[in-house]
């Protein structure tokens, strides 16, 4: 649209400045024919004047000639050549008259100028003729009656006054003359006119036009220049007004499309920037905690130094000094070495024990990351723990029971032999805090994560023991804590096996609870994750 209305401006421009040349060009013909019309018609006086001048002169030839004079004939006949000559010119001119205007108004000039012109040729004929016979005068010759009829050859030709029509043609072509003119005269005024009104005209247009541009420029400029410094700022929200559908507003379109892409490869950007450094924050909180792991690792691995250290140093001393003391004495009844042997076989099961707990614990805290874990159903390793703690429930005079596991139900991810392990620690801590007479019962279910979705496996073990204080129940769970009545019950225990449970339990996602009976006793409840459905029927 803009694009239209400018070509139409300089198509009206040059329009008019096209006009203007013409009419300039017209103008400067009708000028420069008026200019060769008063020339054509100056020159036809002139050669009537010239004309006229010549005839005199031969006229004072003959009249030489008649007195004897001594009349030069090669003057004679450059007089004649002369008049031949102007009146062949005259001629010439007469014609380029005619073509130069033809009009209605110069048709009788015309006529006029040939009919003149005819006379004039038929007289300097005869004047030719006259002259080439004129001789002197014979003495005693009339000279007046010569002279009469030397002028009525020179003044009359065909009845007519040569020399009033000289005179009448020389002042009409000198009226032609100042008509021609003032004609041209005329015509440059009008040109001088016409190029001052064509120029006026032009320079309004001009102004007209670069007014109504500018205006009309004046604002999508500005709107683009602001839209382009707010691009050149990043202000990429900003917009430039759309208004119409000329050029410029396909322009602030374009402008606002790039404003909007940018914007979205910025959003985009910003995103992509946060993402990364979401996931650099990630990879540095695990790194962090994946470093306070190893610290954490590298003091439990000092700890259990420490406590191997500790708990082998008892029985080592004992078993020692039991055989330092029996060895150092005389002879002695066998009765005596035999009791001596049976406290050393005594502390040396104590320090098997402590050894096979202590190694549980080191597994626990430095091959936590080595389970292999798969698909399996946790009644197998529930069922093997069951068969290996009968022994330890016969030895001790306890029932051990186990309700009916019914497989397929409970499905975990999980180390099969750890688990086995860890169920065996829960059954062996039963057997052991029972009184003999007592019963332990295993119970499996499922259940649901307290504030998570997801099913759970939950093995509960039900003892009629002593029981745990409620004040004790917070620590048990704490390397080599024991409570007074488990000391009383067992005093060779190491306080080790609940916290390798809970380890175990931990690394399988779960979690060990302990907790006191209705009426008495301790129920021990392992929670592990269950596979989902649909991950079962998957992995089936």
């Amino acid at each position: 649209m803009f694009r239209r209305r400018l070509t139409l401006s300089l198509g009206l421009l040059a329009a008019v400045a096209v006009l203007e040349g013409l009419g300039a060009a017209a103008a400067l013909s009708v000028a420069e024919r008026q200019v060769e019309r008063g020339r054509v018609a100056s020159d036809i006086r002139t050669a009537f004047v010239e004309l006229s001048a010549t005839k005199q002169r031969l006229r004072t030839w003959v009249a030489q000639r008649q007195q004897g004079a001594g009349a030069d004939t090669e003057v004679r006949e450059a007089l004649q050549l002369d008049m031949r000559r102007t009146l062949e010119r005259l001629q010439a001119l007469s014609t380029a008259a005619i073509q130069l205007d033809d009009s209605a108004a110069t048709r009788d000039e015309h006529l006029r100028r040939r009919d003149a012109m005819a006379v004039l040729a038929a007289s300097v004929s005869d004047l030719e003729a006259a002259v080439d016979a004129a001789e002197p005068l014979a003495p005693g010759a009339d000279a007046r009656q010569a002279w009469q009829a030397l002028t009525a050859v020179f003044d009359r030709s065909q009845g007519r006054d040569v020399r009033q029509l000289i005179a009448d043609s020389v002042a009409r072509e000198a009226a032609a003359v100042v008509r021609e003119r003032a004609a041209a005269d005329a015509s440059l005024a009008w040109m001088r006119s016409f190029w001052l009104a064509m120029a006026l005209t032009l320079a309004l247009l001009a102004m007209a036009a670069a007014v109504h541009f500018a205006r009309a420029l004046r604002r999508p400029l500005t709107h683009l220049s602001e839209g382009a410094l707010a691009l050149q700022q990043g202000q990429l929200r900003h917009r430039v007004p759309v208004d119409g559908v000329d050029e410029f507003s396909a322009v602030a379109r374009s402008m606002n499309t790039l404003a909007a892409e940018l914007e979205v490869h910025r959003a985009r950007e910003a995103q992509e920037r946060q993402q990364l450094e979401d996931q650099v924050a990630m990879r540095t909180i695990e790194l962090r905690e994946a470093l306070d792991a190893l610290r954490d690792t590298d003091a439990r691995r000092r700890q259990l130094f420490a406590d191997i250290s500790h708990e082998l140093r008892t029985p080592t001393t004992a078993i020692r000094g039991e055989a330092e003391v029996t060895l150092r004495g005389a002879d002695r009844p066998t009765e005596d070495y035999k009791a001596a042997l049976r406290r050393i076989v005594e502390a040396a099961s104590q320090l098997a024990g402590v050894i096979n707990d202590l190694l549980a614990m080191a597994r626990s805290d430095i091959d936590s990351l080595s389970l292999v874990k798969r698909r399996l159903d946790l009644v197998e390793p529930v069922g093997e723990a069951l068969a290996q703690a009968q022994a330890l429930a016969a030895a001790g005079g306890v029932a051990l029971h186990g309700d009916a596991l019914p497989a397929g139900h409970f499905f975990v991810l999980g180390d099969a032999q750890r688990l086995r392990q860890l169920l065996l620690i829960l059954l062996d801590n039963a057997v052991r805090y029972s009184r003999p007479g007592g019963e332990v019962r295993l119970v499996m279910k499922a259940g649901a994560q307290a504030g998570q979705r997801g099913r759970t496996c939950c093995v509960e073990v039900h003892d009629a023991g002593i029981g745990i204080p409620p004040h004790e129940l917070a620590q048990v769970f704490d390397r080599h804590f024991r409570g007074q009545d488990a000391r009383r019950q067992r005093p060779d225990g190491s306080g080790l096996g609940l916290p390798i449970a809970q380890s175990l339990a931990k690394a399988h996602g779960g979690r060990v609870e302990l907790l006191n009976g209705l009426q008495q006793g301790t129920v021990a409840r392992l929670t592990l994750p269950a596979l989902e459905p649909t991950a079962t029927a998957l992995a089936a």
